[in-house]
């Protein structure tokens, strides 16, 4: 009887027809059957949003031997939840978010869109990954990091990803990487998030900007550290958010 083939579900924040979603495509041509269902425009920070006030559509886009693309109108997590519903002829072997334009390291994990996708498929109980690069160009050089995706993607394939974790892999723009570097998120914050737009007629008009600020920049073990230096940060990230190490504190309160 013949081994029945991975089928790996992909998806993005950047939409269908983004340099990246693409590119991630023919890095794991071959690897199984691909289904993509990604949103039809950008939903960069939609985090795990999904939509509840108007119906949710998607459509084919192309279909090639092993690969299928839908264009979705919801949310990277919509477009999860209607692909295993609706989609999917049986669970997926691997959840896959990206290549994101632009890094989702640091806080940006809580509201970056691909991570929504991953963190969804890890929801789910499927392993699951997310890809981004550190540049936000449009047609970005993705070349120096895709046998890095595709060689992470065997790597979990085979031996898959505990329950409740998936990974944030991010890659810095560089020629060639000095290496692959497990670390964990960078302690920072946004500043300066909102830029006046202003207006003629109305007040209180901004345009969402922001500059991140590393609080630990010598900090060797934090994905920040690794991206400055050249590395490729891996960051195994949980879906269980709970405080352990507090809850003992808590029950002292005697609430």
């Amino acid at each position: 009887m013949e081994k029945q083939k991975p089928l790996l579900l992909l998806s993005n924040d950047d939409g269908f027809n983004a340099k990246g979603l693409n590119e991630l495509i023919g890095a794991l041509s071959g690897l199984g059957e691909i289904i993509v269902m990604a949103p039809d425009g950008p939903r960069s920070g939609f985090s795990n949003c999904f939509t509840t006030q108007v119906p949710v559509y998607y459509s084919l886009v192309r279909q090639e031997p092993d690969v299928k693309v839908f264009r979705c109108s919801g949310t990277p997590t919509d477009c999860v939840k209607l692909a295993l519903h609706q989609l999917a002829p049986r669970r997926p072997d691997i959840v896959i978010g990206g290549i994101n334009h632009g890094d989702n390291s640091a806080i940006n994990v809580h509201y970056s869109g691909t991570m929504g996708v991953v963190k969804e498929g890890c929801m789910k109980g499927i392993p699951s990954v997310a890809f981004s690069l550190c540049d936000h160009d449009l047609n970005a050089d993705f070349g120096p990091m895709l046998p890095y995706v595709r060689k992470i993607t065997e790597k979990v394939l085979e031996k898959g990803l505990p329950k409740g974790i998936c990974l944030n892999v991010n890659f810095p723009v560089v020629p060639s990487f000095k290496g692959v570097k497990i670390c964990r998120q960078t302690d920072g914050d946004w500043i300066r998030e909102f830029k006046p737009c202003p207006h003629p007629y109305r007040d209180n008009y901004f345009w969402v900007t922001g500059e991140y600020k590393n609080f630990e920049p010598e900090s060797p073990d934090t994905d920040h550290w690794a991206l400055d230096h050249g590395y490729v940060a891996i960051t195994p990230t949980k879906i269980d958010v709970t405080a352990y190490e507090f809850m003992d504190e808590l029950n002292s309160w005697n609430l």
